[in-house]
């Protein structure tokens, strides 16, 4: 869990997320449509993805990826991000993390 935090810690967003996804692949592409330019971890492709999987399914992460944190925070999945956008939240989240700017 320690090592999870110290890879959210001063990013603006975070998303752990894996290549063969398209859940990933969507949050990903909304989140670069805002000018979000977010640290991805891949997690079918690191040597620890398992370990990373496992401290975020103790977060609650189910499914664990898409997993997003903004402003150092867990946001949630590709169903929270998406509530938050159609509930026009997410962009005012992603200015107050300082990850946009428009």
């Amino acid at each position: 869990m320690e090592y999870l935090n110290m890879l959210v810690a001063d990013r603006p967003v975070v998303i752990f997320c894996k290549s063969t996804c398209c859940m990933s692949y969507t949050i990903k592409t909304l989140l670069l449509g805002f000018g979000a330019n977010p640290t991805m971890y891949e997690l079918d492709e690191i040597s620890n993805g398992y370990q990373i999987e496992a401290a975020l399914q103790q977060l609650g992460c189910q499914p664990n990826a898409p997993a997003v944190f903004i402003g150092g925070q867990l946001v949630g999945g590709a169903n929270q991000v998406t509530t938050l956008h159609l509930q026009n939240r997410l962009v005012p989240l992603l200015k107050r993390a300082g990850a946009i700017w428009m």
